[in-house]
């Protein structure tokens, strides 16, 4: 019988070179499982045999959990917790419940080829994502290792590549790393027609190019698709530095219009709950977060504060546009954690008295915003004043 105090299933990482390359603990916990789940490339190069259950397509991991209390493998490539089944697995699981032995990583055998710091390269999973989430990182001499499905996925990251203007950007294509199919070649995006057939695993990115996001707040409308309902460069800016986003936080974005606000609180790697009460709005919301890469991190619900509120996950920042009242403020403020932070803007007169009387009650800072934009008057040039914006900024 299984020692209770021994986990039930052991999670393994394994390369290109198979067994031979796998510890004396992964051989040992694959020999004695009843079952080893895994892909089938992964099972082959085990050699597992009638063991062997492929995963089912669409992926999930019941079939891992139905064999709880029974010795059970599970191949995956390399480092099963980094872009693997490892993680997915452990967080449905007590920690007594299973081990790990992970191989080197898809990233740092692609390091070690070329010579990478791999502490200063970029790693993305984009077998499973678009390619879109490449725009936050493309700098001029960036350098970025992606994972990728097949070859026919590393035609067309060339090609989109190209379309965004790094088309001279260097590419190595690495598959069956540390086997012995094992091939590295080097192309330029613009000029690479690879093979599609080929079994890809990853490609090497040095980036070569102008433009690119820029890491401060404030981008260019223009990059965001709006009907004019959009909080313009200059006062985003202002508004996200009140915001002060931070990593893993999450914002309430309450009447988001264009979701530009959640867009730039997402880039800094936060995630944002754009709510937004007109559906064509909503679109809207929906297209520029796929556009920035973002769909993943920037959630939209249909609806109008603050009914909608009550089911939501709990945020760190909220942010109002506009049409914030007293009801609204009433419905909202409760639910709000201490430390919470709180921005909002008013044009009407009727809200900027409210957000006076707010700052009166709660404290934090208020400012009055004017900025005028220089414009053609006759045969000169004249200051064209924008509409002054009230911000109101505090921490509950």
């Amino acid at each position: 019988m299984r020692d209770p105090s021994d986990p039930w299933l052991t999670i393994i990482g394994i390369g290109e070179d198979g067994l031979s390359g796998l510890s004396d603990a992964s051989r040992k916990a694959l020999a004695r499982a009843e079952t080893v789940f895994g892909g089938e490339r992964h099972l082959a190069l085990a050699s597992i045999g009638d063991r062997g259950r492929c995963w089912p397509a669409p992926f999930q991991t019941d079939c891992v959990l139905s064999c709880r209390g029974r010795p059970t493998a599970v191949l995956a490539s390399g480092d099963p917790f980094w872009h693997g089944v490892g993680a997915v697995l452990a967080e449905q699981l007590n920690r007594s419940e299973w081990i790990a032995h992970p191989a080197p990583s898809t990233f740092s055998l692609a390091a070690a080829r070329l010579g990478w710091r791999l502490e200063s390269v970029i790693c993305l999973g984009l077998h499973a994502a678009p390619f879109a989430c490449l725009l936050p990182h493309l700098a001029h001499g960036e350098r970025i290792i992606c994972l990728l499905r097949d070859g026919e996925a590393g035609v067309a990251l060339a090609k989109w590549l190209t379309a965004q203007g790094w088309g001279h950007s260097q590419l190595w294509t690495l598959a069956a790393l540390g086997g012995k199919r094992e091939s590295i070649t080097q192309h330029r995006a613009d000029s690479y027609d690879g093979d599609p057939a080929a079994d890809l695993l990853a490609i090497a990115l040095e980036a070569k190019g102008f433009g690119g996001l820029p890491r401060s707040s404030g981008h260019a409308d223009s990059l965001f698709v709006h009907d004019g309902q959009i909080t313009r460069r200059p006062m985003r800016a202002l508004a996200l530095s009140a915001l002060a986003p931070r990593p893993g936080e999450r914002l309430w974005d309450i009447g988001a219009g264009s979701g530009s606000i959640s867009v730039e609180w997402a880039l800094c790697g936060g995630s944002a709950i754009a709510i937004e009460a007109r559906k064509d709005r909503a679109e809207n919301i929906r297209k520029n977060a796929t556009a920035f890469g973002l769909a993943n991190r920037i959630a939209v619900v249909e609806g109008t504060a603050p009914g909608v509120l009550g089911d939501l996950k709990t945020p760190q920042a909220v942010f109002i546009g506009g049409g914030l009242d007293l009801a609204m403020f009433d419905g909202l403020w409760p639910l709000l954690e201490v430390g919470a932070r709180l921005v909002a803007h008013a044009v009407t007169l009727e809200t900027d008295a409210l957000l006076s009387e707010l700052h009166r009650l709660h404290g934090g800072e208020l400012m009055r915003l004017e900025i005028a934009h220089a414009g053609k008057l006759g045969r000169y040039r004249s200051w064209e004043m924008e509409r002054s914006v009230v911000q109101w900024s505090a921490v509950k």
